[in-house]
């Protein structure tokens, strides 16, 4: 799986004009499942970003995660985190997982952050999707599942 992580000061998602995810202060996790996922790359994915610190002490460093600063997270499916810009001017999209695949992989990472004691808002799954943020920091940061044991 494939994240990409904003620290956020708020963030939303709409679908249809409605507004079906909101948080405060936390982070918005645009998430990618990709072919060849297992059942362990979710909670490995969720229990790296819980433990990642980058959220600000009391002398202002990146020191402190979202469990530590009790922040939430709004988690978005995103499967263009899989495109393929190697040749020409058209991505690809060959390596994210089929439709029905990703939306259980997607499903197990939201239960899986709220497995990681994290409140977790969510969008709607293969729906066109309008995400507002209010990016803290910046911070922008992408992780994968493969990356490490």
């Amino acid at each position: 799986m494939k994240a990409l992580i904003q620290r956020v000061s708020e963030a939303s998602v709409e679908v249809g004009g409605q507004v079906v995810g909101r948080i405060g202060p936390g982070l918005l996790v645009l998430v990618c499942a990709m072919r060849g996922d297992d059942d362990t790359a979710a909670p490995k994915l969720a229990a790296r970003i819980a433990k990642l610190r980058i959220f600000r002490d009391e002398q202002d460093r990146m020191n402190r995660s979202i469990l530590d600063v009790g922040g939430q997270a709004l988690v978005v499916s995103q499967f263009t985190l899989a495109a393929d810009t190697r040749s020409g001017n058209r991505p690809g999209f060959s390596q994210a997982a089929p439709p029905d695949e990703g939306r259980d992989r997607y499903e197990g990472f939201v239960q899986a952050m709220r497995d990681q004691q994290i409140q977790a808002e969510t969008g709607i799954f293969g729906a066109d999707m309008k995400v507002r943020l209010l990016n803290d920091g910046p911070v922008t940061i992408m992780m994968d599942s493969a990356d490490r044991a």
